[in-house]
């Protein structure tokens, strides 16, 4: 079958992407496991989404635990889950436990932070301007008439 997009080292066969998906690398695993970021912080940051990590504070948006807000207390990249501090259940034993939530139903709410995704930010925010520039050329070429 032929590469997608002309690439030789690409395949868009449907089994070799669910293959690659689930034994991606640890590092890789990290950028798929990517949630959307709430409005506040992606007008401030003009970045859509980032990679979930410890400490950073979520909102629930789908499933049982819908609308609840905690912190990320673990990121299980082996189960594609993260666990959340106010997500818990009790067990048979009677001990409490954390749900195991995928990245993709939870919002960021509040980021943790560090140097390095200051960095991320920085980088992606610049990325995405220069579709913005496109856009915003393209509505005043739409009022020239």
């Amino acid at each position: 079958m032929a590469a997608a997009n002309g690439k030789n080292n690409r395949t868009i066969s449907r089994r070799k992407l669910r293959r690659a998906h689930f034994q991606a690398p640890s590092h890789v695993r990290r950028i798929i496991m990517s949630s959307r970021l709430s409005r506040e912080l992606r007008a401030k940051h003009a970045v859509r989404s980032m990679p979930v990590r410890k400490d950073d504070e979520v909102k629930i948006l789908r499933g049982k635990f819908k609308g609840t807000e905690g912190k990320v207390i673990q990121c299980y990249r082996l189960k594609w889950c993260i666990h959340i501090d106010k997500a818990t259940r009790e067990n048979a034993k009677q001990q409490t436990v954390n749900c195991a939530i995928h990245p993709s139903n939870v919002e960021i709410t509040n980021l943790k932070l560090t140097g390095l995704r200051q960095n991320i930010l920085k980088r992606k925010s610049r990325a995405g301007n220069g579709s913005s520039e496109i856009k915003k050329a393209d509505q005043k070429m739409q009022l020239v008439d």
